[in-house]
């Protein structure tokens, strides 16, 4: 795996790479026909800065206000050992012990690379898994590993809680208000499918450990603030659902080194940096370089991906332009106008295109009529 982080440096350039999060992850999974998005997110490109450099700017992510507020209200939850957020975990994960140990893994003895992290993660759960005797502890901020098309993407989950009964449970803390009991229907599902795959690698984790899936819970904890005050409420989100739906995706990505077989030796997507950081690439060139790459466009990119709108203007006339159900109604039929030629019959149909095409011409057929057929006065309302 060391010869495909290194082949993927060399298309990041020299910048530093952009950590994978559980963000991406869940965003990446939702098209996992996308090469281009797959390839970028695991060499750390930081897209936004492609896309801007393409003439393409994206205003995409948190407002710095969102996120000031989250960074807030996570360290109100953890403060002095994380005793309040102690007392939900108690009351909705029964744990009755009275004490319990609080290991910071933010760092190592000061060293905060991701895989001195992960070795330390590993043994400190690696021995809380291994007592026999309940052991309250509380991993904050843990770093744990998930294999994304045969390259690690390291994640950095909230808090891990080692409960009564032997189970762990991933404990997520989201800055979005639970009012009357009830949050944004958006803001849960998102917070439910990043939960679900911080499980899946806590799993993972586990199980090169020699322990079942079940030794880490489908149930995870969601701190959010309770009502209009910042006190913190917890809730259960069952993510097997997620689950089940993140492991089928990953098993579809195509795999990373099979797309940087196929592409041209040296391609990079450098911006080439001056002392003052102002990329000097000259957009051209690094178009030509991001469309080496194969891209799988779909109208859902423009709410998770900071490539959608360069992606959306190479798509137009596309199939895949229109959406991911409109393209598979369609049979496969990449372009708008083929799928037009097949209907009024100026086309004639490839192999394999028989069906599609009988059927775009009997819509096309029906539609002329319907617009043809004269209506009667009591269809328009009006008298004769």
């Amino acid at each position: 795996m060391d010869a495909l982080v290194d082949r993927l440096d060399r298309i990041r350039g020299t910048v530093a790479p952009r950590n994978h999060n559980a963000r991406t992850i869940a965003a990446l999974t939702n098209n996992p026909g996308c090469g281009r998005r797959g390839l970028m997110d695991a060499a750390g490109v930081n897209k936004g800065a492609v896309a801007g450099q393409l003439g393409f700017p994206a205003a995409f992510g948190q407002s710095r206000f969102a996120i000031a507020r989250g960074n807030a209200f996570e360290a109100q939850v953890k403060a002095d050992g994380a005793a309040e957020l102690l007392q939900l975990l108690r009351e909705r994960l029964g744990l009755a012990i009275p004490e319990v140990a609080y290991d910071d893994l933010s760092n190592v003895g000061g060293n905060a690379s991701r895989e001195v992290r992960y070795a330390r993660t590993r043994s400190l759960l690696a021995r809380a898994a291994a007592e026999r005797d309940d052991a309250g502890t509380l991993f904050d901020h843990p770093m744990l590993r998930l294999d994304i098309a045969g390259y690690y993407a390291y994640l950095e989950p909230d808090l891990i809680a080692f409960r009564v009964g032997g189970r762990f449970h991933v404990v997520e803390i989201k800055s979005f208000a639970v009012i009357d009991e009830q949050a944004d229907p958006g803001k849960a599902a998102a917070a439910a499918k990043q939960s679900a795959v911080y499980v899946l690698a806590m799993r993972e984790l586990l199980g090169e450990l020699g322990y079942p899936p079940e030794s880490v819970s489908h149930n995870v904890v969601l701190v959010c603030p309770e009502n209009f005050a910042n006190r913190p409420t917890a809730t259960l989100v069952d993510v097997r659902k997620q689950l089940t739906v993140l492991q089928r995706q990953l098993s579809r990505l195509t795999r990373l080194d099979k797309i940087l077989d196929a592409l041209p030796t040296g391609l990079s997507f450098d911006l080439a940096y001056d002392a003052e950081h102002v990329a000097t690439r000259p957009p051209d060139e690094l178009h030509k370089a991001v469309s080496a790459i194969d891209a799988r466009y779909t109208p859902d990119c423009l709410g998770s991906c900071e490539m959608a709108f360069f992606c959306r203007g190479e798509a137009a006339g596309s199939t895949s332009a229109l959406g991911r159900s409109i393209r598979d109604d369609l049979g496969g039929v990449e372009g708008v106008s083929t799928v037009l030629g097949l209907a009024r019959g100026t086309l004639t149909p490839g192999a394999g295109q028989e069906e599609i095409a009988g059927l775009l011409r009997l819509a096309h057929r029906l539609r002329t009529e319907c617009l043809s057929a004269e209506l009667t006065p009591s269809q328009t309302g009006r008298s004769a």
